[in-house]
């Protein structure tokens, strides 16, 4: 073999490795995710306030979840400053990879904390918990941020070429997939399993769900420091001679002047809530309407099996389909299932066969809009002469953020209001409780679909060949040292061409 020959194996045998280092990352990532978005809620109605009086524990519900709701819409403003933090890091490791490191490690453990009820103190001192609990939330949620802006800021750093980055993107969603619909699948198992194990009755306790916290934070510290220790990243000619940062407000203002960020941020938004205000509930749907909550499980099977395939299968379609068509037909499927959930909620076949053509779909659009607002990285450094590589990305996690906040107090009011709570069962629910779970769970989220589908389609211009013009534009005009501090702020031609590229594709 050559030498030649020997770089080039060398080369890709070091591309495989990196891949699958990060791809490993969001399977923690993704399976926290769920836990906090999903299952803290069904765990704090259902089990942290079981040796609570029942008045008190119905009225510590509800400040719990509209707690969570408040931190979590607050720290939505903090994300673009994380994600400024992490784009001025400068170590030997990168800007990205010191976070994966540490915001893994630390967001970890304190959900295993949440999750042991602040070593039942809940039991203790209520008053003393819900402050503790405050401070925890609020620290782990920042530190899950730095963790998720990182890992998902660092593909820009690792490749510049469109479809690579797909590549990057699939291979975090495949294993997203796994993490997130994984938890779903064994969530009820492990609570069982342990439960059983620590109190010899197969009810949900407390020991439960401290080992399933326990299971999450081992499973998210041993992803977070593969990425820490497995990639590497990459210096580009549009990274290299990038202007640096700045300041959160010139951060903040990158971010407002890039109307394409703002575009698919908001089709991304009006789907993600309705996503999780979707998700967050189905378990009621099997608990109190089904009268099934066994078949619970089948849904993240569902899903599992949907991201699997859809996952690695998007690069493929994506070479033959532009993807802002691949994000088109995902929102009609959502549509569809909707409807078909809406209308036979009580029909568990058709149920299953709307959860398809719901959770299939789901890979299309998230990993469309993911690359999107990567591409549009370009095309905010092209309109306003600024990089922001983390702080674009991290509008993606403020985002599902959002979502995952107005899930957990969707979540709490639908158990609260309907009483589907602590020893409850379907017997309990009266129509009128049921109609409530369908506007909540099904007619609402429906037409922030609809929203979504038409703001894409109409608003959101950046695709393939547009990134592709941007960045042959981007690397000409920065290796002639025409884009300077002075110029990409007042001299108007770099407008210009960011006018040239957007009309490419009108």
């Amino acid at each position: 073999m050559s030498n030649a020959s020997a770089a080039d194996g060398g080369v890709r045998k070091g591309k495989l490795g990196q891949r699958i280092a990060y791809a490993c990352g969001n399977l923690g990532q993704a399976a926290f995710y769920n836990a906090m978005s999903t299952y803290f809620v069904v765990y704090v109605t259902s089990c942290l306030f079981s040796g609570v009086d029942k008045a008190l524990a119905a009225k510590l519900i509800g400040v719990i979840t509209s707690l969570v709701v408040i931190i979590r819409i607050a720290e939505i403003f903090i994300d673009p400053l994380l994600g400024n933090i992490v784009d001025n890091t400068t170590t030997k490791w990168g800007r990205f990879r010191p976070w994966q490191f540490i915001g893994g490690a630390v967001s970890a453990v304190l959900l295993a904390i949440v999750f042991s009820g602040m070593f039942g103190l809940v039991n203790v001192n209520t008053t003393l918990f819900i402050v503790l609990f405050v401070i925890t939330f609020v620290v782990l949620d920042v530190f899950y941020s730095l963790r998720d802006i990182s890992y998902w800021g660092m593909i820009p750093a690792l490749s510049s070429d469109s479809h690579e980055r797909s590549t990057y993107t699939s291979l975090g969603s495949f294993t997203g997939s796994i993490g997130y619909n994984g938890i779903t699948i064994f969530v009820i198992p492990i609570v069982t399993y342990f439960s059983y194990m620590f109190t010899g009755k197969q009810a949900e306790s407390q020991s439960g769900w401290t080992a399933f916290g326990i299971i999450v934070m081992l499973l998210g510290i041993i992803t977070a420091w593969t990425v820490a220790f497995g990639t590497k990243e990459s210096t580009s000619v549009l990274r290299a001679k990038a202007q640096k940062n700045g300041n959160p407000l010139e951060a903040f203002k990158a971010l407002f002047q890039n109307d394409q960020l703002l575009w698919v941020a908001l089709s991304y938004l009006l789907y993600a809530i309705a996503n999780v205000a979707t998700t967050g509930v189905l378990l009621f749907l099997f608990k109190f309407v089904l009268d099934n909550p066994a078949a619970y499980s089948a849904t993240g099977v569902i899903a599992l099996v949907a991201g699997l395939i859809m996952a690695p299968l998007y690069p493929i379609l994506n070479k033959c389909i532009p993807r802002r068509y691949l994000y088109i037909s995902g929102m009609i499927s959502m549509i569809v299932a909707y409807v078909l959930l809406g209308l036979f909620s009580t029909n568990i076949v058709v149920v299953f066969i709307a959860l398809v053509l719901f959770y299939v779909p789901g890979t299309l659009i998230q990993m469309t809009a993911i690359l999107s607002l990567t591409d549009s990285i370009e095309y905010g450094q092209l309109k306003n002469g600024k990089r922001n590589e983390a702080v674009t990305l991290s509008v993606r996690p403020m985002l599902d953020k959002i979502g995952g906040a107005l899930s957990n107090g969707i979540t709490g009011f639908i158990a609260v209001a309907a009483g589907m709570t602590g020893s409850a069962t379907a017997a309990d629910m009266t129509p009128a409780n049921i109609h409530t779970f369908e506007v909540c769970a099904f007619w609402t989220p429906l037409v922030l679909i609809v929203l979504s589908l038409l703001v894409f389609a109409f608003k959101v211009k950046i695709n393939e060949k547009m990134h592709a013009e941007i960045v042959e534009q981007l690397e000409a005009k920065l290796a002639a040292g025409e884009v300077s501090d002075e110029e990409a702020k007042t001299v108007e031609t770099v407008e210009a061409v960011n006018e040239k590229a957007k009309t490419l594709t009108e």
